[in-house]
């Protein structure tokens, strides 16, 4: 996170008494802290360098079978009210030449949703970060989220979610490929 801790708690402090709270009362005094240390790891993609995170993840493999990773869990921070949104995310790809280490798509996700994001900036994000690392021929990101800014104030809408996808190379031009990963990613998972 941009900034120090101790301004942070400051802030978080001054917010407190601005609502009407006691900031010095028993279940608050820590708060401040407790916001500090918290936004700093839910706001770590900042300071997540893409390059580094993927390391030596991306092999030589020559196959053009498609490769999908799906239900990869993720919870960000709505950029228009801080409020968390939370889901999964469905990658696939297919390969021209390299592959990911399947962990390194899970972390591909974290580093992105780790900042306030709009859930259609993260998925364009998330596909474009993959297509480039690897020069992959296609590039297929699925998110599926529920978003408490709409659930707990406004419209109060509970059942809800936010669906958006990128599909980039031949995901997008070619019905075929785009038709076999939704269907990948439709299919129930193994109990």
């Amino acid at each position: 996170m941009n900034g120090n801790s101790e301004r942070i708690e400051k802030l978080v402090r001054e917010l407190l008494v601005e609502i009407g709270e006691d900031p010095e009362r028993e279940g608050l005094m820590n708060t401040p802290k407790r916001v500090a240390a918290s936004l700093a790891f839910l706001t770590s993609g900042y300071k997540t360098d893409m390059q580094k995170l993927i390391n030596k993840a991306c092999f030589a493999q020559e196959t053009t079978s498609m490769v999908v990773v799906k239900d990869i869990e993720l919870y960000s921070l709505c950029e228009h009210h801080l409020l968390p949104f939370y889901g999964r995310c469905h990658i696939g790809y297919i390969p021209r030449g390299r592959i990911f280490g399947i962990s390194k798509l899970a972390r591909l996700v974290d580093l992105f949703a780790r900042r306030l994001q709009i859930q259609e900036k993260l998925t364009e994000q998330i596909a474009y970060a993959v297509k480039d690392s690897i020069n992959a021929d296609g590039v297929g990101v699925m998110i599926e989220a529920r978003h408490l800014c709409m659930m707990m104030r406004g419209v109060e809408k509970q059942n809800s979610m936010l669906v958006t996808s990128s599909l980039l190379g031949v995901f997008r031009t070619n019905p075929a490929t785009r038709q076999e990963f939704l269907s990948l990613i439709s299919r129930p998972a193994p109990v």
